[in-house]
């Protein structure tokens, strides 16, 4: 277990659990209940990671009664050489998880793709990224459910919206949130020109009952409408489509893929409370652009990573400068290299302003 101890504490996130334990007994926090809410999220990340921990433990207590036994027996062998590969694995999963330290990062996600001028060029760019992002919560073995889809035109899609169910499902792609550049010959383009794409993404963390979020209901402008898409394999083809307004932000969020309108509007309004919460987020960290800020610019200067198709084959991560050749691998929703490189970055700068926690 050497090898894990290097990176995780288990005695250090025992005695942080006890802290939260006693501060969540305490009367004032009670009073609290932003603060209640905090302490209860910080709460179930610590409980996740001395749980992951201890099955980790004892997944190497198993290897070790199977060296033993092998010494005695080579028909264990195979046995144990897959019982080792599998331990490699998951000390590698363990090693990412030590990047997270936001209660939000335990969190289901909800991702949103929106297309930048260009029409359908910068449309289909955006349907690419709609399929990388599903090909990745495979991969990870998320659950997926595409809540919004408004297909283009001719091709490609002018906004979707995926739910993505799994553990860390927010922490691991909360670092896609940003614009994402493509460079390629457009296939739309007779004259066979090189053309410049962007589309942007958003992930924000999906909120539990456990989290308030106060909306005013004088606030919103609710509108139901006909499904504009394909029915089938993204939305329901019904009347009954919902998109909420909220007035004072200007932030729009819909959902056409239940069979009713209340169920429709039920998860509108689970979207905008996600939207709402990650905003006052961001105020209380006080960063300098905020989220709704982002949006406004979907081109150059904005972007967080270039896909470069066309003179050569090249993917680049603008803010950890990792990069690859093999761009059809990344597209076909492999990202781990990029996410890790990115939550390890984000971990760096934590650290740099506020120190260990």
């Amino acid at each position: 277990m050497k090898k894990f101890e290097v990176f995780f504490d288990l005695d250090n996130k025992q005695a942080e659990l006890e802290r939260i334990t006693f501060e969540l007994s305490q009367p004032a926090t009670w009073s609290d209940q932003k603060k209640f809410q905090a302490y209860q999220q910080q709460k179930k990340l610590v409980e996740k990671e001395i749980n992951f921990y201890k099955k980790l433990q004892g997944k190497k207590e198993e290897i070790e009664v199977l060296l033993e036994l092998a010494e005695e027996s080579d028909e264990l062998l195979n046995e144990l050489n897959e019982s080792l590969n599998l331990y490699e694995q998951e000390l590698q999963a363990a090693q990412l998880r030590t990047l997270f330290f936001d209660p939000d990062d335990a969190r289901h996600a909800i991702l949103t793709i929106h297309p930048g001028a260009g029409g359908t060029e910068s449309q289909d760019w955006a349907q690419m990224l709609f399929r990388l992002y599903l090909r990745y919560a495979e991969r990870k073995g998320f659950k997926t459910e595409v809540i919004d889809y408004q297909p283009g035109e001719e091709a490609g899609l002018k906004s979707a919206t995926i739910r993505i169910e799994g553990e860390f499902a927010y922490g691991l792609l909360s670092q896609e949130s940003g614009v994402h550049r493509l460079v390629r010959i457009s296939p739309f383009d007779a004259n066979k020109r090189r053309h410049t794409s962007f589309a942007a993404v958003f992930v924000y963390p999906e909120i539990d009952d456990d989290i308030e979020v106060e909306i005013d209901p004088d606030d919103l402008k609710i509108d139901t409408y006909r499904s504009s898409g394909k029915g089938g394999q993204h939305v329901n083809r019904t009347d009954s489509a919902v998109r909420i307004t909220h007035l004072p932000t200007g932030i729009v969020v819909q959902c056409q893929n239940e069979r009713s309108q209340h169920q429709n509007k039920a998860t509108a309004m689970k979207l905008l409370k996600a939207r709402l919460y990650e905003i006052e987020k961001q105020k209380k960290q006080e960063k300098i652009e905020k989220l709704e800020d982002t949006k406004s610019d979907i081109a150059w200067g904005s972007q967080i990573r270039s896909y470069v198709l066309h003179p050569y084959k090249m993917i680049k991560d603008l803010r950890t400068r990792v990069e690859t050749g093999d761009v059809e691998r990344i597209l076909d929703g492999d990202l781990d290299d990029f996410i890790k490189a990115s939550l390890t970055l984000r971990k760096k700068n934590r650290l740099a302003t506020t120190g260990p926690a």
